[in-house]
């Protein structure tokens, strides 16, 4: 028997991500203009369980495509990781009449709603909203462009005074486990190097990158630092530097929160108003626990299981690219 969807419930989940509001208004507006009603949940799923929900007409995503953040608001919960809250949150989720659900986050995000599924057999779409674009299975998430370009215009900016002071800088940048913002900002703003957690295992990147005699002719350098434990960061490579080779003047650049905000990119509204239309399209054709991707500018689905579990590799290429340009 055909499962009916009369009713979506949209939320946000983990850390924001320019987009993600573009993403609400296109699975809002693709789902009315289908006949289905839409109830927001703030607070992602703490908000199913505090039962923060909201029904949403066409009115209520306007003039947000440009906006960055998220109008849901976001939230980890802890209580969701319990069966007892995951009850609660289906509970309330039943009493508002909501049949089916898109979460748009990351691999925490698809985690819950993977399990959920599981549990109470839920229809549940995920799109892909994380500046790291770690998750497997598409080429690119929501936010990961608009985040690339706030690192290229802070490194823009910092390389004004490091040629001033001729001093080394190393500039530290978001991604968790994943070195996709630090390979490509370091290509897009011709820094002299990344270092990046995928490479970390293999070679010591730091004392590398001194080996080959990076800075050559050049008064100043800039290398980009994956946030990753796995790298040390930008204060431990510092650290190193300045205990290994005091004839370097070494300063600290961390972008922190700041690669988080700002108005999404052309790229990043585009693609979650892709990415939101296809997960109403996608639950209209009965398929359920499954994430919306690109590959080759087509859309794709990607089982959970799948986007959570299997690693991401960067283009090792690059770094050649890199090495080359940075002469």
């Amino acid at each position: 028997m055909k499962y009916e969807i009369k009713c979506v419930g949209v939320l946000t989940s983990g850390g924001d991500a320019p987009g993600m509001n573009a993403a609400i208004r296109a699975v809002t507006r693709t789902a009315i203009f289908n006949g289905i009603r839409v109830k927001a949940i703030y607070r992602g799923y703490k908000g199913l369980i505090t039962n923060e929900i909201v029904e949403f007409q066409t009115q209520n995503v306007s003039n947000i495509i440009q906006q960055g953040g998220t109008i849901l608001k976001t939230a980890r919960c802890m209580e969701f990781m319990t069966p007892e809250g995951r009850k609660l949150a289906y509970e309330n989720m039943r009493n508002a009449e909501i049949d089916a659900l898109v979460v748009i986050g990351g691999d925490g995000t698809f985690t819950g709603a993977r399990i959920f599924a599981q549990e109470f057999n839920v229809p549940i779409i995920g799109l892909p909203g994380t500046i790291d674009n770690d998750l497997s299975g598409t080429d690119t998430t929501i936010g990961y462009d608009t985040a690339l370009n706030t690192i290229i215009q802070s490194v823009d900016k910092i390389r004004d005074t490091a040629t001033s002071h001729e001093r080394l800088f190393f500039i530290e940048v978001m991604g968790r486990d994943a070195g996709f913002l630090a390979l490509n900002s370091a290509l897009a703003s011709g820094a002299e190097a990344a270092i990046i957690p995928e490479r970390e295992t293999q070679v010591d990147q730091l004392e590398e990158l001194i080996r080959n005699g990076f800075r050559k002719s050049k008064n100043s350098s800039i290398v980009i630092v994956a946030e990753s434990e796995i790298t040390g960061g930008a204060n431990g490579l510092a650290k190193r530097m300045r205990e290994e080779h005091p004839e370097y003047d070494v300063r600290v650049t961390i972008l922190g929160h700041i690669q988080r905000g700002g108005s999404p990119t052309a790229q990043d509204r585009i693609l979650a108003s892709r990415m939101g239309v296809a997960a109403i399209d996608a639950l209209m054709d009965e398929q359920r626990s499954i994430m919306i991707g690109v590959v080759n500018d087509e859309i794709v689905h990607v089982p959970f299981t799948k986007a959570i579990k299997d690693d991401k590799p960067v283009n090792a290429g690059l770094l050649g690219v890199l090495q080359i340009l940075s002469i």
